[in-house]
């Protein structure tokens, strides 16, 4: 019996000895990107058009961050910050058009795939095309499908989206009567699926809700129309004028739709997570890369999707800056809400302590991995930096609950909102606080440096 007993418990041993030495595996991570989905789009960040339930259910299971911002107020850019972990003030791509990233450029992906993760982007990539430096399998993408160039992101129905084959990037033949985001989808879930059993970094970079506004299928749709085809809100169509947008003759409920979709496509992913058991050692994240656009019959007054904010897409007040950042699974703190001051470029940085690589340098950004765990952040920033290019010549500069903005199509005067009593920047104080206009410019000045590409227009 005695013999019997030290054999067992030598083996109860042995059990425990393996287990502790087994490596614990690197966390996947999955960031979700809307496009153009603004502050107040989501129904637990204040949307009463219409409800977004399980996006609701990830912030209350996870973190619900109210002040994060994107890296620029359009596209390109705040991929570029995102991707890059630099601002505005050192990034390379500063103002949207088809500008490649260069070979010198260090991506996100990059990392990711220098630590043994499988890398794969679905969506818009929009920082380089086929033929030039910025194609996705030279940025660090394992697997892509989806759209290279903005404009033809425009397009839902369309005849071809790009893929990595033999490692290139080449033409992925599509029905064009069916909509392209649902190619994205599918795509995505079968990543997930295939690498569930390895380190995975997947990049959803969603088209919707961009114009043009066409909802995914009739289903989509059909929640937001009465019995006789017509929509639940009142409705101006939009016709197309010479621009890159169809016609729409229901834009509200199309919106509504898209929004509605991706929702659930949200809470599919979460679901098959669960199912694989990937939930625990997986982060999920959805967030916008700018606030909400007006173009191709989207209305976002009717919808107030910039919520309590001023300004919309194309202006560095916090509506066109501010989006949604939610955070969940792995090792999130549950339930809680998050006010610290952040931006995409602190992405990169967080996610290199989630992997427990080696630090990047050069970085503008700031580790957040001590908020996911409802703890104070390790540093926090003096000052988040912005500038546009497309009217002129706009820069922004944040410090606490000071916001600074200067336009120059509007004389080049410092503009000054106290946040913190006065969300909306609605009131300009820079007249009674020159003290902190002062510094304002020295902060900006502090975070640019100079590009060729993007000379300092005075």
């Amino acid at each position: 019996m005695k013999i019997k007993f030290l054999i067992a418990s030598f083996c109860v041993f042995l059990i425990f000895s393996f287990k502790k030495a087994t490596p614990t595996r690197q966390p996947n991570i999955i960031y979700v990107m809307a496009d153009d989905l603004g502050y107040g789009d989501l129904s637990c960040y204040g949307q009463k058009r219409y409800q977004t339930p399980n996006l609701d259910k990830m912030a209350k299971e996870g973190i619900r961050f109210t002040d994060f911002h994107s890296g620029s107020t359009v596209c390109a850019p705040s991929r570029c910050a995102l991707m890059t972990g630099k601002s505005m003030g050192n990034a390379y791509i500063r103002g949207n058009g088809e500008i490649p990233l260069r070979d010198e450029d260090f991506t996100m992906a990059e990392y990711f795939k220098q630590n043994g993760y499988r890398t794969g982007m679905f969506g818009k990539w929009g920082l380089g095309l086929a033929d030039n430096a910025g194609s996705p399998e030279k940025q660090g993408w394992d697997e892509f499908l989806g759209y290279t160039h903005h404009v033809h992101a425009h397009h839902y129905f369309t005849n071809n989206l790009w893929t990595i084959r033999d490692g290139k990037t080449v033409k992925y033949p599509t029905d064009s009567l069916r909509h392209s985001h649902l190619y994205v989808m599918d795509a995505a879930v079968d990543f997930v699926k295939i690498n569930k059993s390895k380190p995975f970094f997947l990049y959803l970079a969603m088209t919707m809700p961009h114009a043009e506004v066409f909802a995914p299928t009739p289903g989509s749709v059909s929640p937001f129309l009465n019995a006789d085809n017509s929509s639940r809100f009142q409705e101006t169509p939009y016709l197309q004028k010479g621009g890159s947008y169809r016609s729409q003759e229901k834009p509200r409920a199309n919106f509504a739709g898209m929004v509605t979709h991706f929702d659930r496509d949200m809470g599919n992913l979460m679901q098959l997570l669960k199912e694989l058991g990937l939930d625990e050692n997986t982060y999920v994240f959805f967030t916008s890369d700018n606030g909400p656009h007006q173009e191709g019959g989207a209305d976002p007054v009717f919808f107030d999707s910039n919520g309590p904010l001023r300004g919309i897409k194309r202006d560095l007040y916090e509506g066109g800056i501010r989006v949604p950042f939610i955070a969940w699974g792995g090792k999130v703190k549950k339930g809680l809400t998050n006010q610290e001051i952040l931006a995409n470029y602190d992405v990169f940085p967080t996610f290199e302590e989630l992997v427990g690589g080696s630090k990047t340098k050069g970085l503008d950004g700031l580790s957040f991995s001590n908020s996911l765990k409802g703890k104070p952040m390790a540093k926090k920033h003096d000052a988040l930096y912005w500038e546009f290019y497309e009217r002129g010549f706009d820069q922004a500069v944040r410090m606490g609950d000071w916001k600074a903005v200067r336009q120059r199509t509007k004389g080049g005067k410092m503009e000054l909102y106290h946040l913190k009593n006065d969300l909306g920047e609605e009131k300009d104080v820079a007249a009674q606080y020159p003290d902190i206009v002062a510094k304002a410019e020295k902060a900006i000045a502090l975070n640019r440096t100079e590009s060729p590409m993007w000379p300092l227009k005075k």
